[in-house]
């Protein structure tokens, strides 16, 4: 009869289920004979079984052993001076060493943390313990955690090897490192690392000649257990958790009335709806693995889509990249004959290509178009995003952690959109040019010879008009003048034979009045008279008739001297209208000039312009140098100092924003100065970028520099001008640059705000001002009522930091291990304490009562009172811990008391295997307890004690911790 199978966990010392593999043999030998050796391999493949058998087959030899477990609660996230306290008081304890510790540090504090190691190891460890000695260290890849240099760690056990040479005593020891992580991963330098001298042991999956512990719990169960476990292999391809896990469900299957085959059980209890039925958890923790780093993910997504692929036609060979190593360590992928697979059929149909396009979509919109660039070497530019696609891709990558390559490919994109912009404005402007040139030179030409002709036609027509209108009314003049004088004189001739006919009408009345008198005188003459009064009557009226025609001729020739005045006046309108007409062809000529000059301005106009876009393009090329240039230092910075790398493409990417080429140019020399300032070889050429900077800035209009992004850019170049200035000694100079970015942050908050979305400056950028003006001040011991100020503008800032952490409504979007990590960092910083990086007893017992408070509250305010020092203390409280007590004074009750809280709020484990003891209940870690966080949160998570105290070492001051919350009335 066998134990219940077992899948969680390191399997006890005496498991019947234990399944021996080759690499049991191979560790084992390979210690006993001396040799360091290293399991690197991905989670729940049987490291840590496999380092509790061989530690008791190496005690059964006579070995020494002891057991490191590097996740422990108690030894993550401390300062480095307490992380080696902890491993040499791990190793004193399980050698039980008879050393007063405390005594023995304080007398080598003058030693550096490697050199107090080594020599515990030299002087204690090897003095006291006679016996060989291996010394397993698991869970190796949580120094990639830690917030220090690990490298003198591994450099210290190729020492010890080293060391045999010269004193043998060290041949007695050994060390044995396990984990989830590759060399390269956790020591860079290949002069230092251990690695290259050691033993890699592989572990491989179980093979069907190795599984006879596992056949012997299907025995009496089913009928032909050997070929279960064959068939359970074949789904699992022998991945230890996942074959005890099957072998355990077809136990629980064959009690069933009708047991299932094992096919359907693992389609059923493993694949279907499989992140419901992931317990204990191991395929999310293989999604999780992959997935973690938007960086990288792609990558891995991509090439797990490429492995999946070339199965089906050809393989893909083992060169051991960073891609293929995290693909490894996830466990998805496995290394057989050095070519790489997918590691069983479970993991192929769980991660199927659905899964890949699904999680590519999420990661990279245009991962098509990316992929085939890459593969081109970066240098198929038909493959770079323009127009919509490029904006979207932009919009998407606004606040996402890139990886180089994403960045590059979209400032390569963005820089074929801009030179293809480029081109296009130059064409258009040529051909525009060319038209309105000809254009202008058609239309001057004909407009200069319309008016030309018209003027001169006008002008010649006005002149024969106006010499003929002036002769004509010069002669009908003259003539009309001679006729009135003609006609009046007539008038005055006819008037006075009227008077001389009147007169011998009266006469002739006389003469026959005197006739009449003289009738009785004369008869004789009555006949002659009568004769002559007839005559004169007739002349009379032939005289009254011809003064009658003169008065016709008269009133005829005084009507023709009014027509002769009609025509003069129509003659004089003729002669005024053609004088308007000349007038009007001069104002047409006049209007033609203008035209002409109007012409002339638009050409120039035009001509301006294109100089304009001319020199657009010239200062589009020079932005566009210098992103590419910013992006090659962040290239050249990517393997140092990522996140310099990153800051660099950050602002590489914001400068498109910036319309301004001043401002432009002013932040991307400021950015490059920055990038050279992280180069220990290039620092000499930060300086010249941040002149230019300032050039640029000097030249930008007054109204530019006080937009926001003017600010901003200001804030950018003055911070890095103090840092470039303090690093060459230029005191004075630091100081006024720091101060300039202090006003600046000071008087305009709301410009420079960093929580606002695609602001150039970040927290870190202000943060950073505020420690430099502090750093100078405090150097030159000046202006206390500054740094004082200052000091409480930067406490104000981790305060907003800390909000903005916390504020998204959606529980999955709140960035609970930042908010973690800024709580320990604002509590460190009202303490006076960041220098020494941890609070001790006197700064708890003292800490700011008012400050503890509003900690306290900003997370209740955002974790729907969910988390908090109150929520903790009360469940402290709860768990029957008492406050106040000295480490001295603890009993084995307090103790568990504190593991119950510890568990209350999700800290620890007890129904976990400590991997370290074998024995039940663990420290839970940290990234599991972000990841239940998450998906459901345990009240009072956080913040985590752990993040501010070493909970093996420091427990009497959580518990201090929590006596000065309940002082404050927290």
């Amino acid at each position: 009869m066998v134990d219940q199978y077992i899948f969680s966990g390191s399997l006890p010392e005496n498991a019947s289920t234990y399944v021996t593999r080759e690499a049991d043999a191979e560790l084992y030998e390979g210690l006993k004979a001396g040799r360091f050796c290293y399991v690197l391999n991905s989670r729940q493949s049987g490291k840590s079984s496999l380092r509790v058998r061989t530690m008791q087959r190496l005690r059964n030899y006579g070995v020494k052993c002891a057991a490191i477990d590097l996740s422990s609660g108690g030894i993550q996230n401390v300062p480095p001076e307490e992380w080696y306290a902890d491993l040499i008081d791990t190793l004193i304890d399980t050698f039980d060493i008879d050393l007063d510790f405390g005594d023995w540090w304080e007398a080598n504090q003058l030693n550096t943390l490697v050199t107090r190691f080594r020599k515990f190891i030299e002087e204690v460890l090897l003095v006291k313990v006679p016996e060989n000695i291996v010394i397993f260290i698991d869970e190796i890849d949580s120094v990639l955690s830690l917030n220090f240099p690990t490298d003198d760690f591994f450099a210290l056990i190729r020492a010890c090897y080293n060391k045999r040479v010269d004193n043998p005593e060290y041949n007695r020891l050994t060390f044995c490192l396990l984990g989830v992580a590759s060399p390269s991963n956790l020591i860079a330098d290949k002069q230092r690392t251990p690695f290259n001298i050691g033993n890699a042991i592989s572990l491989k999956g179980f093979q069907l000649h190795e599984v006879a512990p596992l056949e012997q719990g299907l025995h009496g169960k089913f009928s032909n257990p050997q070929a279960i476990i064959q068939e359970i292999l074949q789904w699992t391809g022998g991945q230890p958790f996942l074959t005890q896990k099957l072998c355990q469900l077809m136990i629980e299957e064959s009690a069933r009335d009708n047991p299932r085959s094992v096919a359907e059980v693992v389609r059923t209890q493993m694949i279907e709806n499989w992140t419901s039925q992931d317990e204990p958890e191991h395929l999310r923790t293989i999604q999780s693995r992959i997935l973690k780093n938007e960086q990288r993910a792609g990558y891995l997504l991509e090439l797990y889509q490429h492995i999946r692929l070339s199965e089906e036609q050809f393989e893909v060979t083992a060169d051991d990249t960073l891609e293929q190593s995290e693909l490894q360590l996830s466990g998805l992928i496995v290394r057989q004959q050095g070519k790489l697979r997918i590691y069983n059929q479970i993991y192929r149909e769980v991660f199927d290509q659905n899964w890949i396009d699904n999680h590519l979509k999420n990661l990279r919109p245009y991962s098509e178009s990316f992929r085939f660039w890459v593969a081109s070497g970066c240098n198929d530019d038909s493959r770079l995003l323009r127009g919509k696609a490029l904006q979207e891709a932009e919009e998407w990558a606004i606040n996402r952690n890139l990886s180089y390559q994403d960045r590059q490919f979209l400032a390569a994109s963005k820089e074929k959109e801009i030179q293809e912009e480029i081109v296009a404005q130059e064409q258009e402007a040529a051909l525009e040019r060319e038209k309105k040139d000809r254009e202008a030179a058609e239309a001057r030409t004909q407009l200069l010879s319309q008016a030309n002709q018209k003027a001169q036609r006008t002008i010649s027509v006005g002149f024969v008009v106006l010499v003929l209108a002036v002769l004509g009314a010069t002669t009908v003049g003259i003539f009309s003048i001679n006729q009135v004088k003609t006609a009046n004189y007539q008038v005055n001739k006819a008037n006075s034979k009227v008077d001389k006919a009147k007169q011998l009408e009266r006469k002739a009345t006389e003469n026959a009045a005197q006739a009449d008198t003289r009738k009785q005188q004369a008869e004789k003459g009555e006949r002659l008279a009568l004769e002559k009064v007839i005559d004169a009557d007739e002349k009379a009226k032939k005289a009254q008739r011809e003064a009658k025609d003169e008065q016709n001729r008269a009133s005829k020739f005084q009507q023709d001297a009014k027509k002769a005045i009609q025509y003069l006046n129509t003659a004089q309108s003729e002669l005024n209208r053609n004088n308007n007409k000349l007038v009007s062809t001069k104002k047409q000529l006049l209007e033609a000039q203008r035209k002409d000059k109007e012409f002339t301005a638009r050409l120039q106009k035009i001509e301006s312009e294109l100089q304009k876009t001319n020199e657009k393009s010239q200062e589009a090329q020079k932005e566009v140098t210098n992103v590419q240039q910013l992006v090659a230092l962040a290239g050249e910075l990517r393997q140092g100092n990522e996140s310099a790398s990153n800051e660099a493409l950050r602002l590489a990417a914001l400068s498109f924003n910036i319309d301004n080429h001043q401002l432009k140019q002013a932040l991307l020399f400021a950015a490059k100065s920055q990038a050279y300032q992280q180069f220990k070889d290039k620092n000499e050429l930060a300086n010249p970028e941040i002149e230019k900077s300032n050039q640029y800035l000097s030249k930008a209009d007054k109204s530019k520099l006080a937009s926001s992004q003017g600010l901003q850019i200001q804030v950018l170049f003055h911070k890095n001008q103090g840092a470039l200035k303090a690093q060459t000694k230029d005191i004075q100079k630091a100081l006024n640059s720091y101060k300039e970015a202090f006003n600046i942050l000071k008087n305009y908050p709301t410009e420079t705000d960093f929580t606002k979305d695609n602001q150039l400056i970040t927290a870190e950028d202000i943060e950073s001002v505020h420690r430099g003006l502090i750093e100078i001040i405090s150097q030159t011991n000046t202006e206390e009522k500054l740094k004082k100020e200052v000091e409480g503008y930067l406490t104000q800032h981790l305060y907003a930091q800390l909000e903005y952490f916390l504020k998204p409504d959606n529980w999955q979007d709140k960035n609970w291990e930042a908010a973690d990590l800024q709580t320990y960092r604002l509590m460190l910083n009202i303490a006076k304490r960041e220098k020494e990086q941890y609070l001790d007893e006197d700064s708890i017992k003292n800490f700011s009562c008012d400050e503890l408070r509003k900690i306290d509250q900003i997370w209740l305010n955002n974790s729907n009172k969910r988390f908090g020092f109150s929520v903790q203390k009360k469940m402290f409280e709860r768990t029957g811990n008492r406050l106040g007590l000295k480490l001295g004074d603890w009993t084995s009750k307090d103790y568990e008391n504190y593991l119950r809280f510890a568990e209350a709020v999700g800290w620890y484990n007890y129904k976990q295997e400590n991997e370290t003891s074998g024995s039940r209940g663990n420290w839970v870690r940290y990234e599991e307890l972000l990841g239940r966080i998450k998906e459901n949160s345990i009240e009072g998570s956080l913040p985590w004690g752990a993040k501010y105290f070493n909970l093996r070492r420091r427990l009497e001051e959580w518990r201090n911790f929590f006596s000065r919350a309940a002082t404050c009335k927290v």
